[in-house]
């Protein structure tokens, strides 16, 4: 599934919610989407059924974080939730890694591209949300 088929499925009332103007939000919920999809090829091995559930479970917290921080009234508090959106999505990328036998290196890429996309979205705005120092 692509972006765009993925976005054109969601319900209107998930599109409309100011969260999802947040490009981080999107790529990450999409991601999780992903996970969710690829984890059903890596359970299939019984040796990777704990991987599956922490690859799904780090997933889901990238974008679950960004939104329990978008709304947070202090600089501070955002920035400690999209570190700790930024944490999980290294974590997504190490569960990929480990799993890497078992998923096709074009499906790969494309994660390693989205999850690259998503850290560069954060890292930025973990730098627009911190207080700037005033001139004298």
């Amino acid at each position: 599934m692509t972006y765009d088929e993925w976005e054109a499925s969601l319900p209107e009332t998930v599109t409309r919610d100011v969260i999802f103007r947040v490009q981080a939000f999107r790529l990450a919920s999409f991601l999780a989407d992903c996970a969710e999809r690829d984890t059903r090829i890596i359970g299939r091995d019984h040796r990777f059924a704990r991987s599956a559930v922490q690859l799904l479970r780090a997933a889901g917290s990238v974008s679950a974080t960004i939104a329990e921080g978008y709304p947070r009234r202090s600089a501070r508090d955002r920035i400690r939730y999209y570190e700790y959106a930024l944490g999980s999505a290294a974590e997504t990328k190490s569960w990929y890694l480990g799993a890497r036998a078992l998923l096709s290196p074009d499906l790969l890429e494309q994660r390693f591209a989205l999850l690259s996309s998503i850290t560069r979205l954060l890292r930025t705005m973990i730098r627009s949300a911190e207080p700037h120092p005033t001139p004298d």
